[in-house]
């Protein structure tokens, strides 16, 4: 697949819901970048102005939890965000977001150990997360080689356009 390129880190805690991700009230739209500019502002109104190109969200238990809105990982993909690294996730995020290409991985440590701001790296194909601020390494979850390959293309439709040769 890929190695991520280093990043920052987003530090969120548990339980963090589609509706804080992207507020209700910006639905209407479908234009990523839209998305994006309201990305977590119910939740950190520093985050869609201070989000880089290739910084990580580092988050608890349960993130994605509440409604099935695509809108969720497509507005936090827009953002920049390069990965989405958690303890667990609500199965309906988890999909949604491997769907669109967004990577998610699971680690039961990280959360209690990482600082807002710290700079992480993700080698995806090792399953090995690093945090260079602090030096400690971390095992993730690894994906099989067609969800490698569905997120390396960007997503389901573009994995199934390849997949038919259109």
């Amino acid at each position: 697949m890929r190695k991520i390129e280093k990043g920052k880190v987003w530090h969120y805690k548990d339980n963090v819901d589609t509706d804080v991700i992207i507020p209700a009230r910006y639905l209407n739209t479908t234009d990523s970048k839209e998305l994006a500019s309201h990305c977590m502002e119910d939740i950190d109104k520093t985050f869609a102005n201070g989000v880089k190109e290739n910084d990580f969200i580092v988050a608890g238990e349960n993130f994605g939890c509440g409604s099935s809105r695509e809108h969720a990982p497509i507005a936090i993909k827009a953002s920049g965000i390069q990965a989405v690294i958690a303890k667990s996730f609500a199965r309906i995020f988890y999909r949604n977001a491997i769907n669109i290409g967004l990577p998610i991985v699971e680690n039961p440590i990280l959360a209690d150990e990482v600082s807002a701001g710290d700079e992480l790296e993700l080698d995806l194909d090792k399953g090995v997360i690093r945090n260079l601020t602090n030096g400690k390494e971390y095992t993730c979850s690894k994906f099989p080689p067609e969800i490698q390959e569905l997120i390396s293309v960007g997503g389901l439709v573009s994995y199934t356009k390849k997949k038919m040769g259109v």
